[in-house]
């Protein structure tokens, strides 16, 4: 799970938002926990409101470079060839939508990633271990765009892109502001 954003728009860590009744931590944590991974992390950091959960948290290598950085770190914490993240503002997600790109990637032996249009949906996608160099490419540069990112990996054929359906977009509506709660 990616939970080391700033949280800026939100004016406090979106971790702790409630969504529903229950902090966005926790349902990021149960939407993972039901697909019944080897291995649980949570990418953000140590004193963030999960940091009790007795969930392991990585912190970012390179703070301050966005998603970027917290999927450089959970790379390095692989010890499995793919990796499913999930970020904490997207509180529609579903352990069935990420299941199926599980699969597809176990079949495929590539990462897949969400599309919507032109716009790829990172944060809620299956990478596999070798994005790790790629990524650490992506850090050196200024540019820590996650589609600049996705894009190269793409033609690197690391990772696939998988359309999402109109009624999929609805799990992609992040929660940003406090506007966004209602």
């Amino acid at each position: 799970m990616l939970a080391g954003g700033k949280s800026t728009r939100m004016g406090r860590d979106k971790a702790g938002v409630e969504v529903e009744g229950q902090p966005l931590w926790q349902r990021q944590l149960a939407t993972l926990t039901a697909l019944h991974p080897q291995a649980l992390f949570i990418s953000g950091q140590p004193d963030g409101p999960y940091g009790e959960s007795g969930v392991e948290v990585i912190q970012d290598l390179h703070p301050g470079c966005g998603p970027l950085s917290g999927l450089e770190g959970a790379c390095w914490r692989l010890q499995t060839p793919l990796l499913c993240v999930l970020a904490i503002d997207l509180p529609w997600m579903t352990s069935a939508f990420l299941d199926r790109l599980v699969k597809i990637a176990m079949q495929d032996g590539r990462g897949v990633v969400p599309q919507n249009g032109e716009y790829f949906e990172p944060l809620a996608a299956v990478y596999p271990h070798a994005m790790l160099n790629l990524v650490g490419e992506h850090l050196r540069q200024t540019d820590h765009s996650m589609q600049r990112l996705i894009r190269r990996a793409v033609e690197l054929d690391l990772v696939i892109p998988l359309a999402i359906s109109e009624e999929e977009r609805t799990l992609f509506r992040n929660v940003n502001t406090p506007a966004d709660l209602g």
